[in-house]
């Protein structure tokens, strides 16, 4: 499998479940007569970081794998979200950046070295940085965010957080 199919490819696919997952919660938050932009600030615990960071920095890591490896500019993003409204908005334009970024980029950006900002005078290959860090990262948030929505009394299951399947018929 490729590096793009490990990155842009599955990240993608697990933004738009992660959409599929705010969408639930905000017709729960109708269904029960509240607003859902009270899930935006919802944490698992006090010390956690709200359901907006963790959209925000899915999002972010999902476009910075796409960019590191493919070596391009990534957007740039202020987090400043604070309705169910704008973290949708936030996905869409991350999935739109996603579909700019050039398969064979990427996939060409196994060696190529990535630099963080938090790591001053450091680098590391993208392929170590897919797998050690922009992936574990990546799926961290994302399924904080569904655990968080889920604690709330959303209704998502496993059945939301894993929706593509790259199903065929099989013959016995």
């Amino acid at each position: 499998m490729s590096l793009y199919q490990h990155s842009v490819v599955q990240m993608s696919s697990m933004l738009r479940n992660l959409d599929g997952c705010l969408d639930k919660a905000i017709a729960f938050a109708q269904a029960k007569e509240f607003s859902a932009d009270d899930f935006v600030g919802f944490r698992l615990a006090p010390d956690m970081r709200p359901l907006s960071y963790q959209v925000q920095v899915a999002c972010d890591i999902a476009k910075f794998a796409g960019a590191r490896l493919a070596g391009v500019e990534a957007p740039s993003n202020p987090d400043t979200e604070t309705t169910m409204a704008e973290l949708k908005a936030r996905i869409a334009s991350t999935l739109e950046f996603l579909k700019s970024v050039e398969e064979r980029a990427v996939d060409g950006g196994a060696d190529r070295e990535v630099r963080l900002s938090f790591l001053p005078g450091m680098g590391i290959k993208g392929a170590d940085y897919l797998r050690q860090m922009a992936i574990p990262n990546f799926y961290f948030h994302v399924t904080t965010a569904y655990a968080l929505l889920r604690s709330a009394g959303v209704g998502v299951g496993k059945r939301d957080y894993i929706t593509e399947l790259a199903l065929y018929p099989v013959t016995d």
